[in-house]
């Protein structure tokens, strides 16, 4: 073992800081009574030194080694109680990842020897297991600070309302056959021509991308010879998925989010900060769970024994707990200031405003987000609920948040099925949902409108099957959702029958205008844009393969081009992109109302028919707005969900204004665009046609 020097350094910073002449660790634990550092070999298996951290400030345990270069790898042993029944799980046997390393070398093993207690043994998670784990888990690895240089000037701001495009890393790339090959899957191959200039031409101005901290593949998934593909199952939250790396490993992913930023386009992460891949009782000792099991994690009262399984996935991060807390705040900052990014989507987020009195918006997470500096300033969504009590929240975060609104896809699936009673939420939905958003402080772009998410169909499967195929999934299909309001036209997966395929995609073309011509904020699944299809599957978060990645040999040219020119229609008119709610007021600057709805003849619409099919929305820029920044942008949208066809009286135009079709899900892009010269339009069987109002001499 080589001599290092070993001095008390300071409990500031969490993690390991290198200084130039050597290294400061800190870490914290309230419940241990020793932690000690260990260190490794460059090759990551030879533990060479053992040393305690000498110094203990508050529940922070920390020390200075001087002598220790960038690159040093090690990890942490925590000695304490291993008595689970009182809620601790210590055993120093286990070697710990540091919750704040931004690096790992090596990688996660499913080995017994990773879990503290004896597999073998009948006393379960209550036994106590001796053997050493270390050649089993990744080293944390000393980073160069120099790498994580401050971005927060790079930073690219978009209006809060424009598309968002939702993407996996691997799964975007893996089978395009204009990105190289060396690229695909990679942090890199997202950043390359092909994809920065598809997502320009479809008017994306935000990525989302699904998991990008470093994570851990499911045991019981590996058992069966799968994956964790999506990557709900975060280890790492400083870490960036190794399994992404391409030719410049981290450097790749700082490569992306520049390339990104210079075409205009966001980066938002997905992030799982409410659990942790070390599972329920029966689960590894990877990190928290072994540097102090009762603070990091949410455990049962009166049976601390057990995890509080708010999440589904077997434990809760204890985000009320301060240095939790801190820990969060740190990573998304690291995120932002050192990665470049501009936004997070939190899974499960009612978890993270959950306090012990059930969730609060005005709960301690929230309350740092809105006090953080940096945080304050970047993009915040939600997904609104969990599987805890009284966990779906649609509608209740702080007006600093968007959200996800299931509901919003669920109302455009109904509808366009054909259920009775869909039009009239449809008509809530088509105006930002403000039954859900509508309090004081809070925009329509409040609501993240979608068709299709990752998780569960895609669109064009939601015209392909009436129930899910997760065969492949290996659980008996008894897995991803039950509900999916989708329509196989008579058959089941894939029809050779013209009528039904023509049927398909004028479908799939209807709910895609009915989302870009919807106030609130677009958000598109990749793929959707072109017919991509999982083969029926509604839950592939563990294929890794071509079930689970976007198929783009197979794209519908037309369909694509459909949607470029739905986004550009909704970019050139500000009445589809408002951010207040609509509610039919008289604007002082013509008297005319905001929003009206009619049937096809322009008379009063019937709300009140269970089957209603068909009606039309006139749109125009807000009462409440300034009129010189909207002027006369009016947008008249019929929808005919019947089987037949019809003519559609057009509101009277302004003089020396007329009207001019934009969108129409029956024709071709080229065709849709045409000047109305009669009063009535016609608008086929199972169509959206949209009009625009423009100025004499203004054609398009």
């Amino acid at each position: 073992m080589t001599p290092f020097p070993v001095s008390a350094g300071n409990h500031q910073r969490l993690g390991a800081n290198h200084d130039g002449s050597g290294v400061n660790f800190a870490v914290f634990s309230e419940h241990a009574t020793k932690i000690e550092l260990c260190l490794f070999s460059p090759d990551g298996k030879t533990e060479t030194n053992r040393l305690a951290l000498p110094e203990r400030t508050g529940s922070i345990w920390h020390g200075y080694v001087e002598g220790l270069q960038v690159g040093c790898l090690y990890g942490y042993r925590a000695h304490g109680s291993y008595a689970p029944e009182s809620g601790h799980r210590f055993n120093p046997n286990k070697l710990l990842s540091d919750p704040y390393t931004r690096a790992y070398f090596g990688q996660w093993e499913n080995h017994p020897r990773t879990y503290g207690y004896d597999m073998g043994s009948s006393g379960g998670d209550l036994s106590f297991d001796r053997s050493d784990s270390a050649p089993h888990v990744p080293k944390s690895v000393v980073s160069d600070p120099e790498l994580f240089m401050d971005l927060t000037q790079g930073r690219h701001r978009q209006c809060r309302n424009d598309l968002i495009y939702e993407a996996h890393v691997r799964g975007l790339t893996q089978r395009h056959p204009l990105v190289p090959e060396d690229l695909r899957g990679t942090y890199e191959g997202l950043a390359t021509d092909p994809i920065l200039e598809h997502l320009q031409k479809l008017g994306a101005k935000a990525i989302e991308l699904m998991p990008v901290h470093a994570f851990v593949d499911d045991s019981f998934l590996l058992e069966r010879g799968l994956k964790n593909y999506w990557g709900y199952n975060s280890i790492g939250f400083f870490v960036a998925e190794p399994r992404y790396f391409g030719p410049g490993g981290l450097m790749g992913f700082r490569h992306m989010v520049d390339r990104f930023h210079e075409a205009g386009i966001e980066v938002i992460l997905d992030v799982v900060y409410n659990h942790t891949a070390e599972g329920d009782h029966r689960g590894p000792t990877l990190s928290f769970r072994g540097l102090d099991n009762a603070s990091y994690y949410k455990l049962l009262a009166g049976q601390p024994r057990y995890y509080v399984n708010d999440t589904g996935c077997g434990n809760t991060l204890n985000v009320s707990h301060p240095f939790v807390l801190r820990m969060v705040l740190d990573s998304l900052r690291f995120w932002v200031e050192c990665m470049g990014v501009d936004g997070f989507r939190f899974d499960l987020a009612t978890t993270l405003g959950r306090e012990d009195h059930g969730f609060d918006p005005q709960g301690g997470f929230f309350d740092a987000l809105r006090q953080d500096p940096v945080l304050s300033q970047v993009r915040m969504i939600a997904e609104p609920w969990d599987v805890g009590p009284g966990g779906y929240q649609l509608g209740g975060f702080p007006a600093e948040f968007s959200e996800w609104n299931d509901s919003y896809r669920d109302t455009v699936r109904r509808y366009w099925r054909g259920d009775d009673h869909s039009a009239q939420e449809l008509g809530s939905r088509l105006l930002g949902s403000a039954d859900k958003f509508g309090q004081p402080g809070r925009s329509s772009r409040s609501s993240i409108n979608f068709v299709a998410a990752h998780d569960g169909f895609t669109l064009a499967d939601t015209t392909r099957y009436a129930g899910r195929q997760n065969a492949a999934n290996l659980a008996n299909n008894q897995d991803g959702h039950h509900a999916n309001f989708s329509d196989n036209f008579g058959v089941e997966g894939e029809s050779d029958d013209a009528d039904i395929q023509a049927r398909r995609r004028r479908r799939i073309r209807n709910m895609l205008a009915t989302l870009f011509l919807s106030q609130g904020t677009p958000m598109l699944l990749a793929g959707d844009e072109f017919g991509n299809s999982q083969n029926g599957n509604n839950n592939a978060y563990c294929q890794d393969n071509e079930i689970g990645w976007v198929d783009w040999e197979r794209a519908d040219a037309d369909l694509l081009e459909f949607v470029e020119a739905l986004s550009t229609f909704r970019r050139a008119h500000p009445s589809l992109r408002q951010a207040r709610f609509l509610h039919g007021a008289l604007r002082e600057g013509d008297g005319l109302p905001d929003v009206a709805w009619t049937d096809f003849t322009g008379g009063s619409l019937h709300w009140r028919d269970p089957g209603l099919s068909n009606f039309c929305l006139t749109i125009r820029c807000s009462a409440e707005a300034s009129w010189s920044a909207f002027g006369n942008d009016c947008v008249f949208v019929a929808f005919n969900r019947s089987g037949e066809a019809m003519e559609v009286t057009l509101p009277i135009a302004n003089p020396g204004w007329h009207w001019v079709r934009g969108i129409d899900t029956s024709l071709s892009a080229q065709d849709a665009n045409g000047k109305v010269e009669a009063a009535t339009a016609p608008v086929a069987a199972c169509s959206v046609v949209a009009f625009a109002c423009n100025p004499d001499g203004v054609e398009a």
